[in-house]
């Protein structure tokens, strides 16, 4: 049986939500242990104790932001049937996903720190890099189980539309923050529909 977490694992994950909070108005980049010192109320010194460094509280963030996103986009489209029904939840649960988030508390950790950190080389760009291609491995898959169970032509390219989609995606995430549309989700998904329309078996 799982034990219950230990008062400090509680404070840890309460600083990673504090943390993220900060990331996604100000990023990762603008992150420090005195400032999320400040919004959780403590000392530097009682932030350290849970973060050995700044560094290692950016990737703490980052493994958070990307356990939440996949809880909210991935798992529950598993409970459809794999091709086309699986394919479409993705799409569908990833723009509620960027949807639910309000207008004040900044957008996607992940998205923002994939432009963040494109030039910016160390551990953090790394782990970004590595949750992107392992976010695109999964919309390949997901594409080509759709060609595999005859939803999609033989010969649709599961690459191509995988980065299709992740385009609709980035052009939505970018949309909804800077401009505040409401019209770029249903754009995303007309858009969405257009693609599987020109590959349907």
């Amino acid at each position: 049986m799982n034990s219950a977490p230990s008062k400090g694992d509680q404070t840890r994950d309460r600083l990673i939500r504090i943390g993220a909070g900060l990331a996604r108005i100000e990023g990762l980049e603008g992150l420090t242990i005195g400032n999320l010192a400040g919004a959780a109320s403590m000392s530097k010194s009682g932030v350290f104790a849970h973060f050995g460094s700044r560094e290692d509280l950016q990737l703490s963030i980052l493994d958070a932001a990307s356990a939440a996103f996949s809880d909210r986009v991935f798992r529950p489209a598993l409970r459809e049937r794999r091709g086309l029904p699986r394919l479409r939840a993705i799409a569908r649960h990833w723009l509620d996903f960027l949807r639910g988030m309000g207008a004040d508390e900044g957008g996607c950790i992940l998205m923002a720190a994939a432009s963040e950190y494109d030039d910016r080389p160390g551990p953090v760009r790394d782990r970004v890099q590595a949750m992107q291609r392992r976010l695109r491995g999964e919309l390949e898959r997901a594409v080509q189980m759709a060609i595999d169970a005859g939803d999609l032509r033989p010969d649709s390219d599961a690459a191509q539309i995988a980065f299709e989609l992740y385009a609709l995606v980035l052009g939505t995430h970018h949309d909804l923050r800077l401009f505040g549309s409401e019209a770029a989700a249903p754009r995303a998904e007309r858009a969405f529909e257009a693609l599987l329309k020109r590959h349907l078996a």
